[in-house]
């Protein structure tokens, strides 16, 4: 660069006195846009230039040069002494503008500095390297001035201060709060999972609503079962028999009222006379006797005597029965869980419960950390 100045000015020095002048001009205004693309503007700055012991200001690195040029600028990290008196305090941020749409860039470097013993300071020179080539700024200059001490009137140094403690807030201690909260609230959810998943329990009981049979539905239901093997009849009359007085047990206690499957046949018919007329229960009597003759004393009837006793309490429940109302509200009746769903329902159970423990956990922790730094 200083070599087409040089040429610049042997050119145009005689041009512009001599008759060649018009074309030296015309030549220095060519070569000139191209100077001022390739030229290098370096300069080093501080915001201050007299500082106290220990005050800071603000070191400024600005260079300008063709953006396609490779730039190098200086590295001070902190902590860096740039003499014996002045030190780097923090790197600042770095700022890259281009100008001349875009054919020139402009970097901005700034850095903290400080100084820590009262003179006058000379900066050196900083440098930074455009294309492997060096260029220097200026040097600064800082005056640094100690703090003056009056040490002849002592007294009236003031003590230190002791530490004064910050009055309670609850607004400090909200967030505390509420994270316990939650945390004990999770902590239950967890414990009544638990509780749940070790007794295996479904989480929600799933209910569904079905009519209840009448009794003597599902009395009738049981002797067609009865009459459809006969074959009790002639080889177990004992069993037959046992099965066909059951039956009509379970449909006198829902009819009735009373627990006949605790009472002997005597005491069924006595209690049912009390409902009841006397031939009505003839029938019924004549049965239960017949039962307990099979049963107890080995009696062996015949065929027709057991298809008659069978007609007998057919007729006993069709002449007693209570027809339901067709406008009576239907039973709850709570199905049981499937047992292919148990393994399910507890591979779920364990995920909501380890994500409750984390949760939980992490509230926990992070409470801690809260109450630590409010108290430090």
């Amino acid at each position: 660069m200083k070599i087409l100045f040089k040429l610049l000015a042997k050119v145009t020095a005689p041009s512009l006195i001599g008759r060649a002048g018009g074309e030296s001009l015309f030549l220095l205004f060519c070569l000139w846009p191209l100077s001022l693309s390739a030229q290098v503007v370096f300069e080093a700055r501080i915001d201050s230039m007299v500082l106290l012991i220990g005050e800071q200001c603000e070191l400024t690195l600005d260079v300008t040069c063709d953006a396609r040029q490779k730039l190098k600028m200086p590295d001070f990290r902190p902590q860096q002494p740039l003499t014996e008196e002045v030190e780097v305090v923090d790197r600042l941020s770095t700022d890259t503008t281009f100008l001349d749409e875009g054919k020139r860039m402009q970097v901005v470097q700034r850095y903290t500095i400080t100084a820590w013993d009262s003179a006058f300071v000379l900066l050196p020179p900083f440098a930074v390297e455009v294309d492997g080539e060096r260029y220097e700024s200026k040097q600064l200059a800082l005056k640094v001035l100690t703090v003056d001490v009056d040490t002849v009137h002592v007294d009236r140094f003031a003590p230190p201060k002791d530490i004064q403690n910050n009055p309670f807030s609850w607004d400090d201690w909200k967030p505390v709060i509420w994270l316990i909260v939650v945390h004990q609230l999770l902590a239950l959810a967890l414990l009544w999972l638990y509780t749940r998943w070790h007794e295996n329990k479904p989480l929600i009981r799933i209910i569904r609503r079905k009519r209840r049979l009448p009794a003597h539905q599902v009395a009738m239901n049981e002797i067609e079962r009865i009459k459809g093997e006969r074959k009790w009849a002639e080889e177990d009359s004992k069993e037959y028999y046992t099965q066909l007085t059951d039956t009509l047990r379970n449909y006198i206690r829902e009819r009735y009222g009373f627990n006949a499957m605790e009472m002997t046949s005597a005491e069924i018919i006595e209690r049912l006379l009390q409902e009841q007329d006397e031939t009505a229960l003839a029938e019924l009597r004549q049965l239960f006797q017949t039962a307990d003759l099979v049963k107890f004393a080995k009696w062996t009837t015949m065929i027709n005597e057991n298809d008659a006793n069978l007609v007998s309490a057919i007729d006993f429940i069709n002449q007693t029965k209570q027809e339901v109302d067709p406008n009576a509200p239907e039973e709850e009746v709570i199905i049981p869980e499937e047992v292919r769903q148990i393994q399910a329902r507890s591979l779920t159970m364990k995920i909501i419960m380890g994500v409750i423990a984390v949760v939980s956990s992490a509230l926990a922790v992070y409470a801690l950390y809260l109450v630590i730094d409010l108290i430090r």
